[in-house]
């Protein structure tokens, strides 16, 4: 004959309580780290696309949804900052967190969301330059959490909101750099965004 063992009755209180904060954490759905990534072929040495792409304060030069753009420092060096106002009147303010002009690459992250500006919350981002064949690939790639970091975000500040602005602004940045570069205002239409 098994004998059973019974819990004294804190004992048993703390093992439910256990066990009801562990499901509930198991079932609860905050956001978790998208990824954009995108890329453009130019035909144009990698110098050449440096000298446009890699002033961290000038995207306004290169991408048509920004209308304007002012920074700080050289923008060659940690915590250089930039604000940028878009055209759809969204502000995004940024910092530079690394800068490798041999490499030609640098990294920087949103500092303050403006959810008119990008419906995220937070964002890192980087801009790499580089050979391909006679020409360059630039890649821009970049992690975010959506608008609302709640588990039930409105349609507006989803995952899927979040990811769509992003990929609009780094396709279409991408096309206008590609653009510029090649010396044709009428852009083009970037590479593959996953």
């Amino acid at each position: 004959m098994r004998r059973h063992l019974a819990l004294p009755p804190r004992r048993a209180a703390l093992v439910l309580l256990m066990v009801g904060a562990g499901l509930s954490s198991a079932l609860a759905h905050g956001p978790t780290p998208q990824k954009i990534e995108a890329d453009v072929t130019i035909a144009a040495s990698p110098d050449a696309v440096w000298a446009v792409a890699g002033r961290f304060g000038d995207v306004a030069a290169w991408n048509p949804l920004v209308a304007s753009g002012k920074s700080t420092g050289t923008g060659t060096k940690n915590g250089d900052t930039r604000t940028l106002t878009l055209k759809n009147g969204g502000i995004l303010h940024e910092s530079l967190d690394e800068y490798d002009a041999a490499q030609r690459s640098y990294s920087y992250r949103l500092d303050d969301p403006d959810l008119k500006a990008l419906p995220v919350s937070s964002y890192s981002a980087t801009l790499t330059v580089t050979p391909d064949g006679t020409g360059s690939k630039v890649a821009w790639f970049g992690r975010f959490y959506r608008g609302d970091t709640g588990n039930e975000p409105p349609e507006e500040l989803s995952d899927a909101a979040g990811r769509a602005a992003m990929k609009a602004y780094f396709e279409t940045g991408l096309a206008g750099l590609k653009a510029k570069v090649e010396g044709n205002g009428a852009g083009t239409k970037a590479g593959a965004v996953r």
